[in-house]
């Protein structure tokens, strides 16, 4: 018999209670180190008070309206958000794909708009993930995710990631855009060269396409930016984000410069919930967080923290652990042996992480873990590197 919640995931036989900081307790009241932060979601951890008082604050006077009608948070959330980025407007979504389709839309609208709706092609790079959506695994290309929902879009041409040879090649007349993850997070947690991004942005204004990132995952403080493709000093055209922009509420958006969204006008774009009185009263509250004094230096020195002990680990460990990428709190660990039997094997011993292509498991604490929690955290993979290199 077919369970009650469709069957699309291998779901793990525990059912979390609460939330507190970097930890989760299940209903047997077994405490559990989060470091998968819900995939970089959580990103200031559970039930972070000053979250918890603005959304009760924001519950108690307004929910909803729908998008026929100006919304307070949400122009303030969108000022924000351009006053720190390179966007002159933002379209908010209920999640990271639904801001990723729009950002496809926008640029195909402005192709079209300039005169050239023939450039309706876009490249990716690598082993790219944006979501579920039929274009977005038309997108991915891989076999684990379009098996059997055929036929898809044929609109993408995939190149090899940080491979700036291949990519030039791959541009035609058709070509509107390139489209790449600035760290590649399902991918395998691979960040691309700095060289390579700042190419990128050479190679669009040389052959007048536009550039758009993928920061769903990557964004948000997660690598001690508020965005990856800061350390590059190079601006996209278009951005989505999501995850760690609504702190566990579902909140997305599609971030653009004025010419690149010139032709998002009245009527062409839509959603129903994206960017409401509740979201947005949420995404303002993490924005007020994260931009305080000294969060995105304490980010970068904790990432660094982190990630030198898990090279420590890797030395320690050769018949498990292979090698450490990454960057900030968005880092990941190949391994020797199957990721998932190292998945299990933590969550077994009271932690959470998730595993990635290229055989790697991902090392996605909240943004305030402290060093008491990367001190457990490298405590408990140490230990059990140790039991199943046995």
């Amino acid at each position: 018999m077919i369970p009650v919640v469709m069957p699309t995931y291998s779901r793990i036989d525990v059912v979390f209670d609460r939330g507190e900081g970097c930890f989760l307790y299940d209903t047997t009241g077994r405490r559990f180190l989060d470091f998968t932060s819900g995939i970089a979601v959580n990103a200031l951890g559970h039930a972070h008070p000053y979250l918890v008082e603005k959304l009760t604050e924001q519950a108690h006077k307004l929910w909803h309206t729908s998008n026929l009608f100006r919304v307070a948070g949400q122009e303030k959330l969108a000022t924000r958000l351009t006053e720190l980025t390179f966007a002159d407007t933002v379209f908010f979504t209920n999640s990271g794909v639904e801001a990723w389709e729009c950002g496809i839309k926008t640029i195909r609208k402005y192709h079209y708009e300039t005169g050239h709706p023939e450039k309706s092609r876009f490249i990716v790079a690598g082993g790219n993930f944006h979501g579920r959506t039929m274009t977005a695994i038309a997108a991915s290309g891989q076999d684990k995710m379009v098996k059997g929902f055929g036929p898809l879009l044929d609109s993408f041409d995939r190149v090899a990631y940080d491979n700036l040879n291949e990519l030039r090649a791959a541009i035609t007349p058709e070509t509107g855009a390139i489209l790449v993850e600035p760290i590649l997070g399902e991918g395998g947690m691979r960040p691309a060269s700095l060289d390579y991004l700042r190419a990128l942005r050479a190679v669009c204004d040389e052959f007048g396409l536009l550039l758009y990132f993928d920061e769903i995952q990557s964004g948000m403080g997660r690598s001690g930016k508020l965005f990856a493709h800061e350390w590059a000093g190079i601006t996209p055209d278009v951005m989505c984000i999501a995850k760690g922009i609504g702190g566990g509420f579902p909140l997305g958006a599609c971030l653009a410069t004025e010419k690149a969204a010139q032709g998002m006008v009245a009527g062409t774009h839509g959603s129903t919930f994206g960017g409401n009185p509740l979201a947005t009263a949420v995404g303002n509250a993490v924005l007020d967080v994260m931009l305080q004094p000294g969060f995105l230096d304490n980010v970068i020195a904790k990432g660094a923290l982190l990630q030198g002990k898990l090279e420590a680990l890797v030395t320690r460990h050769p018949k498990v652990l292979d090698s450490v990428r990454g960057k900030g709190l968005i880092l990941g660990v190949k391994c020797v042996l199957p990721a998932g039997t190292l998945v299990d094997a933590l969550r077994d011993n009271g932690m959470l992480v998730v595993s990635a292509a290229e055989n790697v498991i991902r090392i996605l604490p909240p943004l305030i873990v402290g060093e008491a929690e990367i001190d457990e955290a490298i405590a408990i993979l140490d230990r059990t590197c140790a039991a199943l290199a046995v």
